[in-house]
């Protein structure tokens, strides 16, 4: 147990200095979320919004700029963090595979980032709900930080998906991009006038959204099936990484052992006379 806690903690620390030394995805936390949200604070009218909040089952009307922030903080952590995450897994994948064949847990590899994913996550959450605390103040700054993190985690997941699944850096980051940017345009009345339309709950930023805009504008109680939404998109995006990862080092296991195999110098088979006492 001692042992499986020192890996484990071991590949953590790894996986975290990853991120630190990814100096693009820091470049885009301290200055992107702070551009992003001052530009629709300064450019997007405050005329009010009125629409359907499924987590509350009410119709709320709210500023549209303030709407528009929380959006566009969504949209940034979604990003980063999937950002980051496809990255981490992408260029590592190959240097994890050396480490399974040296006898590294696999386990251990795949909750390493994990945990680094969460700590990262975190800490953008929460410097995004700074952020928009210095331009107007939600109603509930501390759920409006969870909102952030569950959003940050679901593409976290997705992240480590596209980066066990795809060959080229340049498609993840398109597909990352273009989700991000898809899922937070539909879900905004101020950009989507069918905001509250069947179909958009099977959306990776539905719940995050619902829960971050209650925290924004309401004192209602949220619904803890909205707070799961994006853990759950985590964890189904984990799940297929994590097989993907283990199909592909247990095939070069495979082969290690095969080569082994044939390099074993193979004993003759010295047959006795007849006849001899054995």
């Amino acid at each position: 147990m001692t042992r499986a806690w020192e890996v484990l903690r071991t590949g953590a620390a790894f996986a975290l200095l990853e991120h630190a030394r990814n100096r693009l995805a820091l470049v885009l936390v301290v200055g992107y979320i702070p551009l992003w949200l001052t530009l629709e604070h300064w450019f997007v009218t405050p005329e009010p919004a009125r629409f359907l909040l499924r987590a509350t089952g009410r119709t709320v009307t709210v500023d549209g700029s303030h709407l528009t922030m929380v959006s566009g903080a969504i949209n940034t952590v979604t990003l980063i963090v999937g950002f980051m995450m496809f990255m981490t897994t992408f260029k590592a994948l190959a240097f994890d595979h050396r480490l399974a064949l040296a006898g590294y847990p696999r386990s251990c590899l795949l909750v390493s980032k994990v945990v680094a994913m969460t700590v990262a996550s975190a800490l953008i959450a929460a410097y995004a709900t700074a952020v928009v605390c210095w331009y107007w103040d939600p109603v509930r700054p501390g759920l409006l930080a969870v909102g952030l993190f569950t959003a940050a985690v679901s593409y976290g997941g997705i992240g480590i998906l596209l980066g066990a699944f795809l060959r080229s850096d340049l498609a993840g980051l398109f597909v990352i991009i273009m989700a991000s940017l898809l899922d937070t345009m539909l879900q905004n009345p101020m950009s989507n006038t069918e905001a509250d339309k069947d179909g958009l709950q099977l959306l990776p930023g539905y719940g995050p959204t619902q829960v971050s805009v209650t925290a924004g504008f309401t004192s209602s109680d949220t619904s803890y099936g909205h707070l799961l939404l994006g853990p759950a998109w985590f964890l189904a995006a984990w799940a297929l990484g994590t097989a993907a990862f283990f199909v592909r080092t247990r095939d070069h296991l495979g082969a290690r052992g095969a080569r082994r195999a044939a390099r074993r110098p193979r004993t003759p088979h010295t047959s006795q006379p007849a006849g001899e006492a054995t």
